[in-house]
């Protein structure tokens, strides 16, 4: 199981952050840019993505679930933020503050909502706190993506966080 990319973007829609965690051996450079200008279309009963291939996102791939809940033909119920194909799921976390944080990651990976909080709060700690940080402005900070990358890791070997981590 896998985490891919973790994105941070602010409430104007600006990307402020990315890492791309789990990136496989190639030869060429990918980029990715914000936002996924993914067109999902209706084919043969099911939300396939019919436009935006790009970063492992393929066109004609299945969408499983949206927002947690699985799709029945184009419909479902759940109101989470997240997609689902058969190759990824995207995760999001939006605070009061319009701040989104969003995550990749393998379809199987357990304990991403815990994982999308632990995101926040290692943003409250590190990049807030931070007296060089403006607001809406891109993160740099070594203590923010070391202590994300630990983070990452941890939900990767060991699944959910619990309480006090």
């Amino acid at each position: 199981m896998a985490i891919f990319s973790v994105y941070v973007v602010n409430k104007a829609g600006g990307l402020i952050y990315q890492l791309d965690h789990y990136a496989p051996r190639s030869d060429t450079e990918k980029t990715f840019s914000f936002p996924l200008d993914l067109v999902l279309r209706p084919r043969d009963e099911r939300v396939v993505v019919a436009f935006g291939q790009r970063d492992g996102i393929r066109v004609g791939h299945a969408v499983l679930a949206i927002n947690g809940a699985e799709v029945n033909g184009r419909l479902t119920a759940d109101g989470k933020d997240m997609l689902e194909t058969d190759t990824f799921k995207l995760h999001c976390f939006q605070t009061l503050t319009g701040i989104k944080f969003v995550v990749l990651a393998d379809p199987r990976q357990a304990g991403i909502d815990a994982l999308l909080r632990k995101i926040y709060e290692i943003y409250s700690d590190f990049a807030l706190k931070n007296p060089f940080y403006s607001l809406e402005m891109p993160i740099r900070c070594e203590l923010f993506d070391q202590n994300l990358k630990l983070a990452l890791e941890v939900a990767e070997k060991a699944g959910p966080f619990g309480p006090g981590s």
